[in-house]
């Protein structure tokens, strides 16, 4: 069975930086891409980075220059570096991968969450 499996969430003070860490396992064929997402209180889930196709990366407006995503194939992990933390960037934040299993096609998974408090 095929799972997302994040860590390194945590408290921080504003300006300071925090690295998130998704891990694809289980049994699968290929992994498309990967993204991450959060979701602040009382919002909705909203995409923060994410590797394409061709691996381009793409940012939101409110992380860009701040977060960084990056990948590790041989450990089918992505990362995400987060500086400058913001109290608006609370929240809690998934990954996100379509990946493709023997005999079930392409599927989205989802991490589990890791939740990310920047307060003073």
């Amino acid at each position: 069975q095929v799972r997302l499996v994040e860590s390194g969430g945590g408290l921080v003070q504003p300006g300071g930086s925090l690295r998130l860490s998704c891990t694809v396992s289980g049994r699968f064929d290929s992994i498309r891409s990967m993204a991450w997402y959060r979701q602040a209180p009382g919002k909705e889930r909203e995409l923060v980075a994410r590797y394409g196709r061709d691996d381009n990366t793409n940012y939101s407006a409110a992380v860009r220059g701040r977060f960084t995503i990056s990948k590790n194939y041989a450990k089918n992990t992505a990362y995400q570096q987060m500086n400058n933390l913001k109290p608006e960037d609370t929240g809690v934040y998934y990954c996100k991968a379509p990946v493709l299993t023997a005999g079930n096609g392409w599927n989205v998974y989802w991490g589990q969450g890791s939740k990310v408090t920047v307060t003073s």
